[in-house]
């Protein structure tokens, strides 16, 4: 079994099937890798209990990234929430304190699932265990929402990239949002076409994000960022259940995103050789980490 090459192809075969993109995905694993259906779940089920510490264990626990750029801010949005008065609500913040905890455990050499990238790892996490929090979803549920993911993932892969170096933030977080926005659809019970309309408004959304890391590290502004795509990714998923659609279709959006990306020049593609890593407070702070790391 070959992997649908674009978009329109998945969705016309979960239509054909009458299946969703997840169990598509449960499929094609099923088929590629000699496994049975429990096997498979069941090893995607190991990536939910990492993303699940990952996603908690800064909320609740000091966590200082080696260079000490990021580290803390999980347990202060956490803590703020218990206030009870945040604008945003009480999804939102939650959906903000775990992909800022995943971020801070990647930044601290903890264990993480780069889903896509180890750059964007909390975005997915955030949004799959918010979503099935408020949903009242299963482990397993959780776990096709992540299939559903994956099988977004593996199309932007195809015909475009996953890597900022290759182009830039959009490409990373941008991809991690669209893959969660599409699992957040179906795991509200949307159609395979409502989910890929939802990864196409985030990408439309984040269009031309550069990669601009402080001292080329992935912690500032990637952990930040990955608080805005956990929350664009959980916004879009329910501007594609109201039935608000994307006018350009999913295909052309990553087309289009992997131009743009190609576009960027190569300061703005993970080099810290544009953007905010060559403010004035960027270059100090990158003297000062790598200062550091030669022991001076």
């Amino acid at each position: 079994m070959i992997f649908a090459n674009k978009g329109k192809e998945l969705v016309e075969i979960c239509n054909r099937e009458n299946i969703s993109i997840a169990e598509y995905c449960i499929r094609y694993e099923m088929e590629n890798s000699d496994l049975s259906r429990e096997e498979v779940i069941e090893a995607m089920k190991k990536n939910l209990d990492v993303m699940k510490d990952s996603a908690n264990f800064a909320i609740n626990n000091d966590v200082k990234s080696v260079s000490g750029l990021i580290g803390g801010d999980a347990k202060k949005i956490k803590k703020y929430a218990d206030n009870n008065k945040s604008l945003s609500g009480e999804v939102m913040i939650k959906a903000m304190a775990r992909a800022s905890s995943s971020s801070e455990v990647n930044a601290a050499m903890g264990r993480i699932v780069a889903a896509p990238t180890a750059g964007s790892c909390g975005i997915l996490p955030s949004v799959i265990i918010t979503a099935g929090e408020q949903l009242n979803s299963s482990d397993e549920e959780m776990v096709k929402g992540l299939f559903t993911a994956a099988g977004v993932g593996n199309i932007i892969a195809q015909n475009a990239t996953l890597a900022g170096a290759a182009g830039g933030c959009q490409a990373e977080c941008g991809s991690a949002a669209a893959m969660g926005a599409a699992a957040a659809v179906e795991m509200m019970g949307g159609t395979p076409d409502m989910a890929l309309h939802a990864a196409s408004i985030v990408f439309k959304n984040i269009l031309g994000l550069v990669c601009d890391p402080i001292a080329g590290l992935v912690e500032v502004p990637c952990a930040k960022r990955n608080i805005a795509g956990a929350v664009s990714a959980l916004t879009t998923a329910d501007l594609a259940m109201a039935g608000v659609k994307s006018v350009i279709p999913f295909d052309e959006v990553v087309d289009a995103m992997y131009r743009v990306g190609k576009q960027l020049p190569s300061e703005l593609r993970e080099t810290a050789k544009g953007g905010l890593a060559i403010t004035p407070t960027g270059l100090k702070l990158e003297e000062q980490i790598m200062g550091r790391k030669c022991g001076k």
